[in-house]
């Protein structure tokens, strides 16, 4: 998932969508414990994506706490 999706999704989507990504990163490191993946890349772009999601979190967290003061 690209910087700019992420971006324009809205904090609520971005949690849920979070969750969602840490469950399918699980799957995929399980899969690949018992058989490997065709495509051992797909568990470094999880990786990628789960930290965008993170980062624009907290970016939305600290520019709210700015904004409070």
């Amino acid at each position: 998932m690209k910087q700019e999706v992420v971006k324009e999704m809205s904090t609520a989507d971005l949690q849920d969508r979070l969750v969602e990504e840490r469950k399918h990163l699980t799957r995929l490191k399980l899969n690949h414990a018992v058989s490997p993946l065709e495509n051992p890349q797909v568990i470094v772009e999880s990786k990628k994506t789960i930290a965008r999601m993170l980062t624009e979190l907290r970016r939305r967290e600290l520019e709210e706490e700015k904004n409070n003061k």
